[in-house]
């Protein structure tokens, strides 16, 4: 029977798992996954924020994170596209096993990329390859809305078969009289005329597109060299770097384990893992992650940089330091949880793990 929103509840990822409903292709090693929740039930979040699914492969679960490329404007289900690579583990078992009807379990939605968080009168999105994928939410957001957003929306691609979501995206700026669409590929396909731009993205170029760059709030998402080029190019062109947003689910540089703390900081203490039995002494110097690994405790981890949530777990007593990186939200800090693999113990702290 069909019920309205209002007679149902939003998908809760600690109740809830996620159905496959649907797998589209979008191009070689490219697939567009569409899940409902499990339960009767319909999906809150920001366009542009991502999941992160554990995928069952043959040695054992793994956890991956991806962008949404849906809008919240079709609540009643969610997509992510995924493009496997040469040594993708979870994407290639996605590609190769998901079939509709299959339940997988999965974190979130959760992430600060989204122009939710980033109101302005114009956008530029430049994205290259599966980066696509937040623009396309946030793009498909804006043409639901019926809101006239401004949006440059540069897509970078090797080949022109290769731009995911191209023929949409067109459709949408024939009706979107504020979008406009520029395609860069390195090289046309074998047989097919190619009119448009050529090479990779450079500032001439920018400045043909997006004469007005200076202007825009500025999205981007693609491999890590592909968002450093852009960073430098935006910084030598006077681009103001505090309206330039990067999506990257890659781990920090840095080893935690070396991250330096100023000494006269350092407290002492320990961490009590209460369902477990387990109490360590602790330093501020230690995240509750590491603590519990020390004390052979395997608490759900991803990232480990504070971004898709799978580690979080309560707080129920005592003080702790959180430096998060968008894998939580506002009101589950408020109810104590944390995120054990960004958060450091003050003095003696207790956690239900």
């Amino acid at each position: 029977m069909f019920k309205h929103l209002d007679q149902t509840q939003p998908w809760n990822d600690k109740a809830q798992t996620l159905e496959c409903v649907s797998i589209v292709s979008e191009g070689r090693d490219v697939a567009t996954f569409t899940f409902r929740a499990s339960e009767e039930g319909w999906f809150r979040y920001e366009p542009g924020q991502f999941i992160t699914l554990e995928i069952p492969v043959a040695d054992g679960p793994v956890l991956r994170t991806y962008t949404l490329s849906s809008s919240p404007s079709r609540p009643l289900s969610i997509s992510v596209t995924a493009k496997a690579q040469a040594t993708s583990i979870g994407t290639r078992w996605m590609l190769d096993n998901l079939k509709p009807g299959t339940r997988m379990k999965a974190y979130g939605p959760l992430g600060r990329f989204t122009l939710h968080r980033h109101p302005a009168e114009k956008y530029l999105f430049i994205s290259a390859g599966s980066g696509i994928t937040p623009m396309m939410s946030m793009t498909r957001f804006a043409a639901d809305h019926g809101k006239a957003t401004d949006i440059a929306f540069i897509n970078c691609a090797r080949r022109p078969s290769e731009i995911i979501f191209r023929h949409e995206l067109e459709r949408l700026a024939a009706g979107m009289r504020h979008l406009r669409l520029a395609w860069i590929v390195e090289e046309a396909d074998a047989g097919e005329v190619w009119t448009g731009f050529r090479g990779r993205l450079n500032a001439p170029a920018l400045r043909l597109i997006a004469p007005d760059f200076r202007e825009r709030e500025v999205f981007c998402c693609g491999p890590a060299p592909f968002m450093a080029a852009v960073k430098d190019m935006l910084e030598a062109n006077g681009y103001d770097m505090r309206r330039y947003h990067e999506e990257s689910f890659q781990p920090p540089e840095t080893d935690e384990k070396t991250v330096e703390i100023d000494p006269d900081a350092i407290s002492e203490g320990s961490v009590a893992f209460t369902r477990s039995g387990i109490e360590v002494p602790s330093s501020s110097q230690e995240t509750i992650l590491q603590l519990a690994r020390a004390a052979g405790l395997n608490l759900p981890t991803g990232c480990t940089m504070g971004l898709c949530g799978t580690c979080k777990v309560q707080r129920l007593s005592g003080e702790t330091v959180m430096n998060h990186q968008g894998g939580i939200r506002e009101e589950e800090i408020e109810a104590g949880f944390v995120l054990a693999c960004c958060t450091r113990p003050v003095g003696r702290v207790e956690i239900e793990a």
